[in-house]
């Protein structure tokens, strides 16, 4: 049975195994790209195939509109709204496939809308706030030039989480 260990009670001729899992709660963070839904619907699938339960992650940006001159404060704050509704959309259809997936496994899903300039800290910090015992995410495997100048939030968690992170590629 991978991802689980036994134990066995001591001092007994028929040694009696106790099946211990190793993860209870896995994060699952989605930015909505193929690799990401893959990494998604095989985190439910081990979810399933150990009892854990799901929490589904979307981080959408901040958004820094300008201000024009001539502008009312008014006009500005509902531009500023309405990106955020746009926003939120785009976030909760990315989700939707975490839920979709996880009510279609049977696993106990909860998703989250987060919104962050730093995508990686969002997801540690509500990793650690829903007691996520696991992250699990996809990696773009971008390397050299791209991989500086895109960055990669798959590896700024890995540098900065405390709890474990599995990789999916």
């Amino acid at each position: 049975m991978p991802w689980q260990y036994f134990t066995a009670a001591e001092g007994k001729k028929n040694i009696a195994k106790e099946v211990i899992t190793m993860f209870k709660h896995i994060m699952l963070p989605t930015d909505g790209s193929e690799l990401s839904n893959a990494a998604v619907q095989e985190g439910i699938r081990f979810a399933k195939s150990i009892g854990a339960r799901v929490t589904g992650i979307c981080v959408m940006p901040n958004q820094h509109p300008f201000f024009y001159e001539g502008m009312s404060a008014e006009v500005y704050l509902e531009l500023q709204a309405e990106k955020r509704k746009k926003l939120r959309k785009v976030a909760e259809a990315f989700l939707s496939v975490v839920e979709k997936g996880a009510r279609e496994a049977g696993v106990p899903c909860n998703a989250v809308v987060e919104t962050s300039d730093h995508p990686y800290e969002a997801i540690v910090q509500v990793a650690e706030r829903a007691g996520c015992d696991l992250i699990m995410m996809a990696s773009h495997g971008r390397r050299g030039v791209k991989a500086v100048l895109l960055g990669s939030e798959t590896q700024k968690v890995l540098t900065h989480s405390k709890i474990p992170v599995l990789v999916y590629r």
